[in-house]
């Protein structure tokens, strides 16, 4: 169980991570929020869509065909936080080494989608406040941690739970002819 929940954990959390680091190096940061929001959790979606595979193969292959709903559960959280680490891990890499100046680049996309959607003045610059309010904060690392966490977690719990629901299945009772 130990090696389906890391292979599937390591290789879901690249998975999620790669639309960011791809749209920084493609896009470098022309393409609106709302899409870059959207295409994001697409990919953790994909990443974690390994939770299905490695419940079924745990399941079919290691347990005879049986899982209870907690045992498929904590198999899905467990690769949500292999998968969700590897995400922070990486995007506090990128971050601190590659991007630098995220701050700089997001504040401007984001302006830029205030204004195409015709924000007032006022509610343009209580989002750069609110802006700069986490760029100070982006200075303590286990900030960066909590939030950058608060991003994929809840879609792997929400995949887990769907998962166990749908691939749990229990023993078939033996009949007995006489």
């Amino acid at each position: 169980m130990k090696k389906i929940i890391l292979t599937c954990g390591l290789i879901g959390g690249l998975i999620s991570v790669a639309w960011c680091i791809f749209s920084e190096q493609v896009f470098s940061f022309s393409m609106s929020m709302d899409a870059r929001l959207y295409l994001g959790y697409a990919t953790m979606l994909i990443g974690f869509s390994l939770i299905f595979v490695a419940i079924k193969n745990y399941r079919d292959n290691y347990n005879n065909g049986v899982i209870t709903f907690g045992k498929a559960l904590k198999i899905g959280l467990l690769i949500t936080l292999v998968a969700s680490t590897v995400y922070v891990v990486i995007w506090m890499i990128d971050f601190k080494f590659f991007i630098p100046d995220f701050f700089d680049k997001y504040k401007s996309l984001m302006l830029a989608d205030l204004k195409a959607k015709g924000a007032s003045a006022a509610a343009i610059q209580k989002q750069l406040a609110d802006m700069d309010g986490y760029q100070q904060m982006y200075k303590n690392p286990i900030f960066v941690a909590l939030l950058t966490y608060s991003e994929i977690v809840p879609v792997g719990i929400v995949v887990s739970l769907i998962a166990a629901l749908i691939l749990k299945r229990k023993s078939n009772p033996t009949t007995v002819n006489v």
